[in-house]
């Protein structure tokens, strides 16, 4: 009886096991019916970084965690609501995880937990106007939705205070992301807004926004270097993400005291963005036309990439093979072999260095059987290694080209 006890209660806490993604709501509020409206919903990409690497709440039934921001100020509604929760009493000592002092810590100071006060200051976002400096206005949809972008530095007034509750989104939909010291001049901002109409009065809608740090570089330059990025799921789908980012390159690439513009740790989804637009700039340049792809990668290339688009030499180099594959004819076993080769010999040069020293270390061996062994085994091993590697580049390069050719 005691073991079928255990198990009874084994099963009830398992399940009050609920995912934290997907009991978490968000919402950008614009209007009242929103509030009601589940279209206007959206889940965490991940809740790692506040919930733990399992992702998971215990003790509560039906939870719903609602995270609400108005669209435009930011202002912060944060609500729980569930039917049942645990209690020590009635399981033995167990306590239900704690929710919300683990969000509330990672909130601006002064979020709403009642519904209705947050409702009440709703139509304050009618007034609001985005900080900085416009830099670029666009259309998408058929010119059906309009957008801006505006760049803020950490002395914009009355930025910073906005800032901390923009942040708040990284923890959610970027991995490994913290929260930056705003207080260190160096920092620039690049936000986007939707601009609309509610009753011929012009409103602002949060899209997304992007941080750059503007490194010192010998002897008297800047070399910025984007630090995070995040359009918000609402908004995706829009190419508003490569907006943004072709903002960012036109803002320094003329800026004569830039060397170039790095990225900090590029997630995947990044790098095919920046892939794309650096494809795209580059594929306008005399130095990378096919008839100079053809000849390989050169000096040419990397100086003029420099020097017109503020692009390092890694990312040159990455651009070409880009723009190469997209003139190769893959059906052509002879181009398409060249191709491979070129990719591959750049992809190898990291290990050579390793694959010195291992010839060192057989050298020293007595043993020549060992020897043999080892290179079979490192030649073999290194060979599948490298087409492995050969078609994963292959296919984001694919990928970027897909992407080109719907322009």
């Amino acid at each position: 009886m005691e073991t079928a006890g255990i198990s009874m209660l084994k099963n009830s806490v398992n399940s009050l096991v609920v995912s934290s993604n997907d009991s978490i709501e968000f919402k950008l509020v614009r209007q009242l019916a929103d509030i009601s409206d589940d279209r206007c919903s959206f889940k965490p990409v991940m809740s790692h970084q506040v919930f733990g690497d399992r992702e998971s709440i215990f003790g509560y039934q039906d939870l719903k965690i609602q995270l609400y921001y108005s669209a435009a100020r930011l202002t912060t509604y944060f609500g729980i609501t569930y039917t049942d929760k645990v209690t020590p009493d009635k399981f033995e000592g167990i306590e239900a995880d704690e929710i919300f002092d683990k969000i509330s810590e990672k909130l601006q100071p002064g979020f709403y937990t009642n519904l209705d006060d947050f409702c009440s200051h709703l139509e304050k976002d009618v007034n609001f106007v985005p900080f900085g400096e416009l830099q670029h206005s666009f259309a998408t949809d058929d010119g059906n939705r309009s957008w801006e972008i505006y760049m803020c530095e950490v002395t914009t007034p009355g930025f910073l205070t906005y800032h901390e509750r923009l942040q708040t989104f990284v923890l959610w939909f970027i991995d490994a992301a913290s929260f930056i010291d705003s207080d260190d001049d160096h920092w620039r901002f690049f936000l986007i807004y939707e601009k609309y109409y509610v009753d011929g009065n012009m409103c602002y809608a949060i899209a997304g926004y992007a941080t750059v740090y503007e490194y010192y570089a010998y002897p008297d330059n800047i070399r910025p270097r984007i630090s995070q990025m995040l359009v918000l799921p609402p908004f995706q789908r829009f190419g508003l993400g490569a907006q943004l980012l072709d903002n960012i390159y036109r803002h320094y690439i003329k800026q004569l005291r830039v060397t170039d513009i790095t990225v900090e740790d590029p997630s995947d989804d990044f790098q095919r963005l920046r892939d794309f637009l650096d494809a795209r700039n580059c594929g306008k340049l005399p130095s990378f036309q096919p008839r100079m792809l053809e000849e390989g990668f050169q000096d040419e290339m990397v100086a003029e990439a420099k020097a017109k688009l503020k692009i390092n030499k890694k990312q040159a180099r990455r651009v070409y093979e880009i723009l190469r594959l997209q003139m190769t004819d893959i059906h052509n076993s002879e181009q398409y072999r060249r191709y491979r080769l070129d990719v591959k010999n750049r992809l190898n040069v990291p290990y050579q260095k390793e694959q010195q020293e291992l010839k060192r270390y057989k050298e020293r061996l007595k043993d020549a059987t060992l020897q043999a062994a080892l290179s079979f085994a490192d030649s073999s091993q290194r060979l599948e290694s490298l087409e492995r590697e050969y078609r994963e580049v292959e296919g984001q390069y694919q990928q970027v080209l897909q992407r080109l050719a719907s322009l």
